[in-house]
């Protein structure tokens, strides 16, 4: 018989791994379809989904198709979904951000018809889908973001989306004070059922290419979002950023992106209460699929690995564009 140090019995880790019964019985995370939320590109003026090639199996959905493929993940059990925009025609100030025949304004009312309270709706708030220069706001005389003006088009985009009939709100802008001035707008317009879920630490990441293609933007000028997101060198900053959201209002927080930040998400979940979500986002994504692509890794067991990883960090729930891809295995099992 082996003996620890004290004379009594050596404890054998491995015991607790002699079976999948008993790996499933002690495990301390668990991932399930309940922890999914699926990011949705919706395009005006198509009629059929059109593949984005640098985020494979994604599609920008024409409004018929996102209803399909919503219809599909109510049924798979997936409880959120979150919306992002592609308009035809776009402006300095993103004014289709919070026209009320905008597009992602039409969608949300159609996934509300389709699948009603099944699901939760989130619509990403943000103007840099709708903006010609690619900016999150607006633009002053030297190119810079103005934060204060960009606040007020926040509400007006808060507005817009609460009118649709949107659960969640969600500003990813990263401007200074937008969780406040979007629970104004939203309380002001007898909106006060309507969460918000703040991108709190969005960091200026090398990871966003994909997504960039999926909503059609380039930033003017080949300039940068990092004077408003958070610098990758820098935690302690999330923190304040995660405090200053949550004092001004906001029901949850996110940490962006996921992977490359697995530290900030458990330093954010010992720091609030809240719910807290983390986006697995389109580069973390593609690069599994460019790596299973050439027969490096087992794709899902890789995806399986790394949410599992998310949420052992401390995240509540996972936006990830593998969310339909997860709720079929789930179904499976």
């Amino acid at each position: 018989m082996d003996l620890d140090s004290s004379g009594f019995p050596a404890r054998r880790p491995r015991r607790m791994r002699s079976s999948p019964a008993m790996r499933r019985l002690v495990a301390e995370t668990r991932l399930g379809v309940d922890d999914l939320v699926a990011p949705l590109f919706v395009r005006e003026g198509i009629t059929r989904p059109q593949p984005i090639d640098s985020l494979p199996g994604v599609s920008q959905h024409s409004r018929d198709s996102l209803r399909a493929e919503v219809t599909a993940l109510a049924e798979l059990g997936v409880p959120a979904l979150i919306l992002f925009g592609v308009p035809e025609r776009k402006d300095d100030v993103g004014s289709g951000a919070w026209d009320p025949d905008g597009i992602v304004q039409l969608a949300i009312a159609d996934v509300k018809a389709e699948v009603g309270d099944s699901m939760v709706v989130m619509a990403d708030l943000c103007l840099d889908e709708y903006t010609d220069h690619g900016h999150c706001g607006v633009v002053d005389g030297a190119g810079r973001v103005d934060n204060d003006a960009t606040l007020e088009l926040y509400g007006r985009v808060a507005n817009a989306q609460a009118a649709a009939g949107v659960d969640v709100v969600a500003p990813s802008g990263m401007m200074d004070g937008q969780v406040a001035a979007i629970r104004r707008a939203l309380d002001g317009d007898a909106a006060t059922d309507v969460a918000i879920l703040a991108y709190s630490a969005k960091y200026a990441s090398a990871f966003y290419g994909p997504f960039r293609d999926a909503v059609d933007v380039t930033i003017a000028d080949g300039g940068d979002r990092r004077g408003y997101q958070q610098d990758p060198a820098n935690a302690r900053e999330a923190a304040e950023e995660l405090r200053m959201d949550v004092a001004e209002g906001a029901d949850m927080v996110m940490v962006k992106p996921a992977l490359t930040y697995l530290d900030v998400i458990t330093r954010a979940r010992d720091l609030v209460n809240v719910p807290l979500a983390a986006y697995q986002v389109s580069g973390e994504y593609a690069a599994l699929h460019a790596a299973a692509q050439r027969g490096w890794l087992d794709l899902e067991a890789a995806a399986l690995e790394q949410l599992l990883a998310i949420r052992r960090a401390g995240a509540d729930f996972i936006l990830t564009y593998f969310a339909r891809t997860m709720a079929e295995l789930f179904a499976q099992a």
